[in-house]
């Protein structure tokens, strides 16, 4: 077999492993997401139990880099410490040391189980939670295909006279060998597939296991990276534990490949074959490095805290440097075109809006003067590009549109009007309240706040969700943002119980905080049903809703 079609099999294997990776992720975040989240809440508390959530969360979505991000999330709204947040990511870098532990087994007999049993489930129901539970069987059964796959792709590599003098480059040369890891890491934006690869190859022969070690050090180090990348576009107070986790995993890499080259690493102490040495070496790496990180958190996320407040720009200083409209006046007679441009500009709004609930939650924890007026400008924002848009499209009704174009044009109109109203109720009602918690010295008890933060949380995840059916229009995620409506109605009466039972046991800060506390809850859960109202057309045209409700089979 020639070297091209070598490479051309193990890149398929490859992209085979990633997919299957990101399939699983998908049906646990859809299927049991908003579980997991509520549990990571309230176990970030204790150091003990985030260090394990967050493990658990790691094993589960197949993805350290995936709670990094998520926990980040939490911490910028306040709902959880930085601290909390960290030692938490740590444990979710042990848990993704245990993933690739776990399917370093033979696991072969698992692949036709697995493929069968999802696909049956997938297929023979209607029922959301028994379909994604099919499609994270599907996952794992692709996922350790994809492992056989790369195997057996790698396995012509014995007679390749390139990779044994590329290898010995890298051997005697591991900074190169480390640099390289990290950028496979950050391509592959998995250090588990990356680290599986690397065994896989060394099971093969292919790699001395002291070089394999050099290569995992530096998967750890890219792992990091592409946590602190893909959080650039959030808010500075959720970037710092992605950030923190980086500086942690980067110096921990470094001094362990300091330490290889200036020592040595008696890795034979760890396995009796190349990938077991491997294996063990990456997560004994990921426990020493969380054993030694915990009690240095503090020092940490004050220095990652550090650097984001040097660079940061304010979110609304960010979008106003961004600000170019796509309302290309030269397109108004080519409705399609026009359309899409439209699209385009409220999908800006939705973007606006997504920083404007992130940045009201953080000024419910931490209100200052110079928040309250960001926020207040975004809003404005809002109003300009929502006027802008509605002149917009009223011009291309002057043209001939297909009935199609008729209908997206009134969606987009509908949307639009929905996402200003969104934002007047984030400046003009949820403003007010912190504006009055500030001024009066106010402080919700443990539990109000809970309930407020974890309310938010749910808001925040149906907003996203609007957003995608406004640009893809799917009926699943238009049918999913519905039913979270619902949800939301029953959480809404479990967190109004709560809060007039602290006020009979007569808690003196629930007493205080009663009225902001219950005009919150309702203002939230107004946003939230603007927002869900954007799935509405989608679904009429599907035939999936009635005058008021989904379909009864449409619901299951």
């Amino acid at each position: 077999m020639s070297g091209s079609l070598v490479l051309l099999h193990l890149a398929g294997a490859v992209a085979l492993l990633l997919w299957a990776t990101r399939m699983v992720r998908t049906g646990v975040e859809r299927a049991y997401g908003n579980v997991l989240r509520q549990r990571l809440r309230v176990t970030l508390r204790n150091p003990l139990l985030a260090v394990v959530a967050g493990a658990a969360l790691a094993v589960a979505l197949q993805s350290a880099t995936a709670v990094s991000l998520l926990v980040g999330s939490f911490a910028g709204a306040g709902i959880v410490s930085a601290q909390a947040g960290l030692i938490a990511v740590l444990g979710a870098d042990i848990g993704s040391a245990i993933v690739v532990r776990l399917l370093s087994f033979d696991l072969a007999l698992l692949v036709p189980l697995c493929l069968v049993a999802g696909t049956v489930m997938f297929m023979a129901t209607q029922a959301r939670n028994w379909r994604q539970f099919g499609r994270i069987l599907i996952g794992i059964g692709l996922l350790i295909l994809s492992l056989r796959m790369i195997g057996e792709a790698s396995e012509p590599l014995r007679d390749s006279r390139l990779l044994p003098v590329i290898v010995r480059y890298l051997a005697a040369d591991p900074v190169t060998a480390f640099v390289v890891a990290a950028f496979v890491t950050w391509l592959f934006h998995s250090s588990v597939a990356a680290i599986l690869l690397v065994v896989a190859l060394a099971a093969r022969g292919l790699i001395p296991a002291e070089l394999g070690l050099v290569f995992v050090l530096g998967a750890n180090l890219g792992g990091g990276v592409i946590a602190a990348v893909l959080s650039r576009a959030m808010p500075p107070a959720s970037r710092g534990v992605p950030l923190a986790n980086l500086i942690v995993r980067g110096t921990g890499a470094m001094l362990a490949l300091l330490a290889i080259i200036l020592v040595g690493a008696p890795i034979e102490r760890l396995g009796d074959s190349a990938p077991q040495q491997l294996i063990h070496a990456h997560l004994l790496f990921n426990l020493l490095l969380a054993i030694c990180a915990i009690p240095l958190t503090g020092p940490v996320m004050r220095l990652a805290e550090a650097f984001l407040s040097a660079s940061a720009t304010r979110p609304a200083d960010l979008l106003a440097a961004t600000e170019v409209s796509a309302l290309n006046p030269r397109a108004l007679d080519k409705p399609a075109q026009a359309l899409a441009n439209a699209t385009r500009e409220v999908v800006r709004i939705c973007e606006t809006i997504e920083v404007m609930l992130q940045r009201i939650i953080e000024l419910y924890a931490r209100a200052d003067k110079e928040g309250i007026d960001a926020l207040a400008a975004l809003d404005d924002r809002v109003d300009r590009r929502h006027a802008a848009i509605k002149l917009y499209l009223a011009k291309v009704t002057v043209h001939p549109l297909t009935e199609d174009e008729a209908l997206r044009c009134q969606e987009l109109i509908g949307a639009c009007v929905k996402l200003e109203q969104v934002g007047d109720i984030i400046v003009r009602n949820m403003l007010v309240h912190v504006s009055r918690k500030m001024e009066r010295g106010l402080e919700f008890t443990e539990e109000g706040w809970r309930d407020i933060t974890g309310f938010h949380a749910s808001v925040a995840a149906n907003a996203r969700l609007a957003f995608n059916v406004l640009v893809s229009r799917d009926s699943d995620t238009a049918r999913q943002l519905v039913r979270e409506k619902d949800l939301l109605r029953d959480r809404e009466k479990d967190s109004n119980r709560g809060h007039f039972e602290r006020l009979r046991e007569g808690t003196v800060k629930s007493l205080e905080t009663s009225s902001i506390h219950l005009d919150t809850i309702r203002d939230l859960k107004q946003i939230n049903s603007l927002l869900a109202s954007i799935a509405y057309p989608v679904l009429e045209e599907q035939g999936m809703l009635r005058e008021t409700r989904l379909k009864a089979d449409s619901a299951r």
